[in-house]
């Protein structure tokens, strides 16, 4: 297949982008500004999972963008939601509060206006580390301004037709003899637990009562208040199965991807939109959820989140926005040792483009040098020549409270440029990495090793046990390659990809003399008897 028949940058997102754009030539809309969103969670500690959202939208905008399109990706914060279970690892003192819309709860930790704007900041502080461009809405003051005023009036003037599409898409019969929207209580504070039951056009107010409701397998007892909600004020909102329908059309979204966990809501939203809203709904993709490494589902409420601050203390934003643009489709294990792979992948792009790493396929080497370069936001990517492996090894045998030094000195001696707030990074992170967890995890790359060169291998372990000059060791690894007929430039490449996972490095007898000899012969040995083991 000939480079011709790749769509833009060679990625999922380039297509998707693509497809957008017909669609939209298609339906005859406006091509002068195209939204994309993603819908924050404001209830718990945001995950890497929460991040995705909104770098994908963000990824699609700038695919638009590159095409010579306008585009704009809103961040939606959900802080108008109700707190259904206190997450793992917060203070119980917030029972007192569950069921009150997270806007409205005290920030437990004092820095914040809300239990809400704390949680919603902590995703908004990770995405503007990792570069990513938004405008953030809060739908508590979407509700509290009325913005959304026409969109909701119009649903709740045709409740019955909405509770039946629910109904048909769910078998959910609740919206059938209620309104689709809940009313925050004004004697308990709780959101949940109310029922509307009446709407007055003229007023634009839903009447409501206190009933209680079973979240989660437990009843919470309603208070009995009955009262009025006016829907231009925060005073409530509409559930997800008809707000999603509401916000695309009020702020005119194009694109807008979604988990599988939400896959009714979703279908149940563009019948509304469709039907309700007259709105043609936004182009979705479907993604599959962030598992933790026992294979379940990553949680707020649950406590296993993995979050991007941890992230960022092993790893580079890059790193983990490659992460999540590598693919939508297939559900993706997340866990510490996932820094260290992407850290080594993104190591790996840059090899690929630029040209250090030969990948025949047209497509796949186009693709890997798109995602890259989405990666670093289609700016300038840093031709870092310094292997993150390499500066692992080093960080591993580094004297305490000496790292940096020590780090900085060999890669000097190694004829590394290292001044560089890039490369400062990788060692901060390195560093990091070996203090919080010791040796590195394994490499997932495959090294093929014939019979030939595991014999050379075994012959070198004999050859620089006990040596400790580097300029010796370089000698020997020249002699075992001679004696077993290997090509010198075919065994240092086995054993620059053995030690540090690249094909090249610097020069191999000093780097194994810094990194000492019985650690680099223990990686030798894992090789090979990973390679020796029966199939």
């Amino acid at each position: 297949m000939s480079t011709k028949e790749i769509i833009g940058r060679g990625t999922w997102i380039d297509k998707v982008a693509h497809e957008l754009i017909e669609r939209e030539k298609k339906l005859g809309r406006s091509l002068d500004l195209i939204r994309t969103e993603s819908g924050l969670g404001a209830s718990g500690i945001p995950h890497v999972g929460s991040m995705a959202d909104a770098v994908r939208a963000y990824a699609v905008s700038l695919a638009l963008k590159d095409m010579g399109y306008n585009s704009e990706t809103i961040a939606f914060s959900d802080d108008l939601d109700g707190l259904r279970k206190i997450p793992e690892g917060l203070p119980k003192e917030l029972e007192n509060y569950l069921l009150w819309p997270v806007s409205l709860i005290p920030d437990p930790y004092g820095c914040h206006e809300s239990y809400g704007k704390h949680m919603s900041s902590l995703l908004l502080e990770a995405l503007d580390k990792a570069g990513i461009e938004y405008t953030h809405k809060s739908a508590y003051e979407v509700y509290k301004s009325g913005k959304m005023v026409n969109e909701i009036h119009e649903i709740l003037l045709n409740w019955r037709r909405v509770g039946q599409i629910i109904y048909e898409e769910t078998e959910q019969d609740k919206f059938l003899r209620t309104l689709p929207y809940f009313a925050i209580c004004k004697r308990c504070g709780r959101i949940y637990t109310t029922e509307a039951y009446e709407y007055d056009p003229n007023g634009k107010k839903v009447k409501y009562r206190c009933v209680g409701a079973e979240i989660r397998g437990k009843w919470h007892e309603g208070c009995g208040y009955e009262g009025w909600a006016y829907i231009y004020k925060a005073d409530g909102k509409l559930s997800w199965k008809s707000e999603f329908a509401a916000r695309w059309r009020m702020l005119d979204i194009r694109f807008e991807a979604y988990g599988k966990d939400i896959a009714d809501s979703v279908r149940v939203n563009d019948r509304i939109s469709k039907e309700i809203l007259k709105f043609e709904p936004p182009y979705h993709v479907r993604y599959e959820m962030f598992l933790d490494t026992s294979g379940r589902k990553v949680s707020k409420s649950r406590g296993n989140v993995f979050t991007p601050q941890l992230w960022y203390r092993y790893g580079a934003p890059e790193s983990l926005i490659l992460f999540l643009l590598k693919r939508f489709t297939g559900t993706r294990k997340v866990s510490f040792n996932t820094v260290v792979q992407m850290m080594r992948e993104l190591d790996m792009h840059k090899d690929v483009y630029f040209g250090r790493l030969k990948i025949e396929n047209p497509l796949k080497r186009e693709r890997m040098k798109g995602l890259l370069e989405y990666s670093y936001r289609l700016g300038e990517i840093p031709d870092i020549k310094v292997p993150y492996d390499l500066v692992l090894s080093l960080a591993e045998v580094a004297p305490e409270g000496k790292e940096t030094e020590f780090i900085t000195t060999r890669l000097k001696k190694y004829g590394y440029n290292v001044d560089s707030k890039e490369i400062s990074d990788i060692i901060t992170y390195a560093i990091n990495w070996v203090k919080d967890f010791g040796p590195t995890p394994e490499r997932e790359r495959e090294i093929e090793l014939d019979n030939t060169t595991i014999t050379a291998l075994k012959d070198l372990i004999k050859e620089i046990r006990g040596l400790s000059d580097g300029e010796e060791i370089q000698g020997k690894i020249f002699t075992v390659a001679r004696r077993h007929r290997i090509s010198p430039r075919k065994f240092f490449k086995t054993l620059y990809q053995i030690i540090i996972g690249r094909d090249r490095g610097p020069r191999m007898g000093p780097l194994i003399a810094d990194i000492g000899v019985e650690r680099v012969i223990q990686q030798i040995e894992k090789i090979i008897a990973n390679k020796e083991q029966p199939k």
